[in-house]
């Protein structure tokens, strides 16, 4: 179990994200269309998973910008912003925004991504949603980059995540 807060109130997580030099955990989520998308879809390339609680949040509405316009000059790279937000707010809020350089995933079928990255909240609040994630996967599959953030209403370090890829 790991823990962080929202706003100074501790809150849990299954567990773990995976470490680095570990092989990312495969996972099947839900494109805007309500078709599937599995790691595997993206093999070959360098993979940024923006996780986060709702993306009818400031916080995680910023992410999903922030990503959007790094995203725009990365190479041979694509970022998946996941949430469990139906497909339908997920597309709805990238269209009033024009977001177009990610990929939105819905986990609101069953929960397995959050299961397989240990990331889902066990309590507070937030019970069921995402804990704000990063991790970065590299064209092996492998685990290069991860943070998952402390204080759940700040952002995660971009500059970072970008610099493991970077040097991937």
């Amino acid at each position: 179990m790991a823990t962080v807060t929202l706003k100074g109130n501790e809150i849990h997580t299954k567990g773990s994200l995976p470490s680095n030099g570990s092989q990312a955990p495969a996972f099947t989520l839900i494109k805007s269309d309500l078709s599937s998308a599995s790691l595997s879809d993206y093999s070959g390339k360098k993979v940024v998973l923006n996780i986060f609680p709702s993306v009818d949040t400031g916080t995680c509405a910023q992410s999903v910008r922030q990503f959007n316009e790094e995203a725009a000059e990365l190479d041979d790279t694509i970022v998946l912003c996941i949430s469990k937000d139906l497909p339908f707010a997920q597309a709805r809020f990238c269209g009033a925004e024009g977001i177009d350089n990610v990929e939105m995933l819905s986990d609101f079928r069953d929960g397995s991504f959050g299961d397989a990255y240990q990331l889902t909240f066990t309590d507070g609040p937030l019970q069921s949603l995402l804990s704000r994630s990063v991790v970065v996967i590299d064209e092996n599959g492998k685990v290069i980059y991860s943070e998952q953030v402390s204080e759940t209403v700040d952002e995660p370090n971009y500059k970072a995540a970008l610099e493991a890829l970077a040097d991937a």
